[in-house]
């Protein structure tokens, strides 16, 4: 069970109109093709995906699952939305409850097991690995964990185990962490003992999995154990995070390898013509996605399928999403540009001193200058750093020619 739902309101503009799962990644990459992809490389052949926040690209790129080879008669992927019932209809209202509420899916397949995923992170995970983990223990519920700097532990959810593996204390969010073992947000449950949880659980008010369910379970006597993982995963909930993970992609040995033989990540491709590098071009240690036209100069970034980038242009650490039209002379540095924006010739996107942002200080950070899907920026003007820009702008909305840093542009009112 894929939960696929989140807004991810930290990435600010680039979820405006679309599910953080389904943003893009890497080039050619969409964030959920990493657990999908996990999930047919282990041998899981049923999948149910459950989406609720701005579903609809998201629905339209897993289709019916023939990238993961999950077009099945029997299993396969099943997208589950919210959907009225008799008596109470409800959104989902947290982790827990979304998987209550399509108990009925579940059932129908007779399971031993329940595999419960978040549809956010990047990583490469075999999860038959685990759950023969979670077979040698007779555990009851088996949660991923992984070690992190002690000074982070407060952010997660975190595991107290013993020798054994066995939990002997879970803190959720702690203030003062009685260990540095974060949970990943992976659970396999015991079908019986997830299906008794979550129906004593079913009035509870935005049921969660780490608030409500894992509490459960221990009040119950359930046997958790923690299955330690200690490869590459990433969160990639911020805008700061998101921009790191695409970067170290680049890397000279990279720590996150896109190109094993024996566990590919697959995805939906589009039938698209092969990328365009003009003699007067140049690309150093880049990504360049297929149908990509460079007539300019990219160095350490990520450039998404059928981009654009124009004569003297410049992209220096910076992400540009698929169809983006990068206009002559013009500068990206450090720049997360959204699918489908057109930059206007000799523009400067990421300039100037960091300011904290105004509105929005935690959300636009980290030095980025980010424009949502769709926007316009005309020509010759210049946008600061830890800015947002989103919509169809026009020079009158630059006074000086310039988007201070910390500032915020929005022309498409997605900006609260």
């Amino acid at each position: 069970m894929l939960l696929a739902g989140g807004q991810g309101s930290r990435l600010g503009v680039l979820t405006a109109k679309v599910a953080k799962p389904a943003v893009a990644f890497g080039g050619k990459y969409r964030i959920i093709d990493f657990p999908l992809s996990n999930c047919i490389n282990s041998g899981i052949d049923t999948v149910g995906v459950l989406t609720q926040y701005q579903p609809l690209r998201l629905n339209t790129h897993i289709g019916i699952g023939i990238p993961w080879d999950l077009d099945k008669n029997v299993g396969g992927v099943t997208v589950l939305p919210p959907y009225e019932k008799v008596g109470k209809t409800e959104w989902y209202t947290g982790t827990a409850n979304a998987i209550y509420q399509n108990l009925a899916y579940m059932e129908s397949f007779n399971p031993d097991y329940v595999l419960i995923l978040s549809g956010d992170h990047i990583y490469k995970m075999d999860y038959e690995v685990m759950l023969e983990y979670h077979k040698s223990h007779k555990a009851d519920v088996s949660i991923a964990v992984m070690p992190v700097p002690q000074e982070e532990a407060s952010r997660f959810g975190i595991v107290v185990a013993d020798e054994s593996g066995r939990i002997r204390e879970f803190q959720e969010k702690p203030e003062h962490p009685k260990s540095n073992l974060a949970s990943m947000g992976i659970y396999i449950f015991s079908w019986p003992v997830l299906r008794d949880a979550l129906k004593n659980l079913s009035e509870q008010e935005g049921c969660d999995f780490g608030k409500h369910v894992i509490p459960y379970c221990f009040q119950q006597g359930d046997n958790l154990v923690a299955y330690e993982f200690n490869g590459y995963w990433k969160d990639v909930g911020t805008l700061g995070s998101y921009w790191e993970a695409n970067m170290e992609l680049i890397d000279i040995i990279p720590e996150f390898n896109l190109y094993e033989e024996f566990w590919k990540i697959y995805t939906k491709n589009d039938i698209i013509p092969p990328q365009y590098v003009s003699a007067d071009a140049r690309i150093y240690r880049s990504l360049i996605g297929d149908g990509t036209e460079v007539y300019g100069e990219v160095t350490n970034s990520i450039i998404g399928c059928g981009v654009t980038i124009g004569k003297g242009a410049v992209i220096r650490d910076s992400i540009v999403m698929q169809g983006a039209v990068i206009g002559d002379g013009a500068v990206l540095d450090k720049a997360i540009v959204a699918e489908n924006c057109v930059v206007g010739a000799r523009s400067v996107i990421g300039c100037g001193e960091e300011t904290p942002n105004r509105v929005k200080p935690k959300v636009y950070s980290f030095g980025l200058a980010v424009l949502g899907e769709n926007t316009v920026i005309p020509a010759d003007v210049k946008v600061g750093r830890n800015t947002a820009v989103t919509g169809n702008t026009v020079p009158g909305d630059y006074p000086g020619g310039a988007l201070a840093s910390g500032e915020i542009l929005d022309k498409a009112g997605v900006v609260s």
